[in-house]
């Protein structure tokens, strides 16, 4: 298959350059040329817009920022879309509304194009070994053709179900990592103030059963979110954000872990 991949950063990049280093044909386009140019010397076809994106792959992969990015560069004048032939697959990589893969979907099925919901966790160094994860949502057969790409990345890949699956259950991961934030820098502080080496209390509770992801970034932060404010606290008010508008009057359902991500964000708030 030919690939087309837009959205070469910190994470997009390696995923991207393992897809290169497995031998498939592929095409980039960045924003930045900057972006572009640790790929000069290897195999894939540098274009000059979306559409060129478009018109050399059969399944092009999005790995932007924001709502808004996903569909300029899909839809817009000179998007993807303008360029892909029927039957082409678009993959949302990006951490979005389920809405907007839908309406990306809508256009899209205009020019005979599908499109699959696969937002990935793990971050750039899980790229680089192949060790993402993938949440996937799209049809079945589409989601088949994909995952021999995906698996070059991704380990493991899990199909949830319609499109716009994958894209609910990444907002409810980052909706419970944001909460776990609130009750690990809770705990360390209460140990300090009970007079617990907090150092020594991050320690023995990653070896046990209360040891989670949140925890082991507190920890290595000082027992503090200034480092996790700086560099995530934005995207994860933004997705609980999201999370909390789809929820709607179910939000009834997820009180507790809803008011604990609340809690970390305030916090991050006056600490960042």
């Amino acid at each position: 298959m030919r690939i087309g991949f837009i959205g070469l950063g910190s994470q997009g990049g390696p995923m991207a350059r393992r897809i290169i280093d497995a031998g498939e044909e592929v095409a980039l386009w960045g924003r930045r040329p900057e972006t572009l140019v640790r790929y000069a010397e290897t195999g894939a076809k540098i274009v000059g817009s979306p559409a060129e994106v478009g018109a050399a792959s059969d399944i092009v992969c999005l790995c932007v920022v924001a709502d808004q990015d996903v569909l300029d560069v899909a839809t817009g004048p000179d998007g993807v879309l303008s360029g892909m032939s029927n039957g082409g697959i678009i993959v949302v990589h990006s951490t979005v509304h389920p809405d907007t893969c839908q309406r990306l979907a809508d256009t899209a099925r205009d020019v005979g194009v599908t499109v699959v919901d696969a937002p990935v966790s793990g971050g750039g160094r899980a790229a680089e070994t192949g060790d993402l994860l993938v949440m996937v949502g799209g049809a079945d057969d589409d989601v088949a053709r994909c995952l021999p790409i995906f698996e070059i990345y991704a380990n493991p890949v899990v199909h949830l179900g319609d499109l716009g699956s994958g894209q609910t259950t990444k907002l409810l991961n980052n909706l419970l990592f944001t909460a776990n934030l609130a009750t690990a820098v809770d705990t360390i502080g209460l140990g300090d103030a009970l007079g617990v080496d907090t150092a020594r209390l991050a320690e023995v509770i990653t070896h046990g059963t209360a040891n989670s992801f949140a925890l082991g970034r507190v920890a290595s932060a000082g027992g503090t979110l200034d480092r996790i404010a700086m560099h995530a606290g934005g995207l994860l008010r933004k997705d609980v954000g999201l999370l909390e508008g789809i929820a709607g009057e179910r939000r009834s359902h997820g009180e507790a872990v809803l008011a604990a991500a609340h809690a970390a964000l305030q916090r991050m708030g006056s600490e960042s």
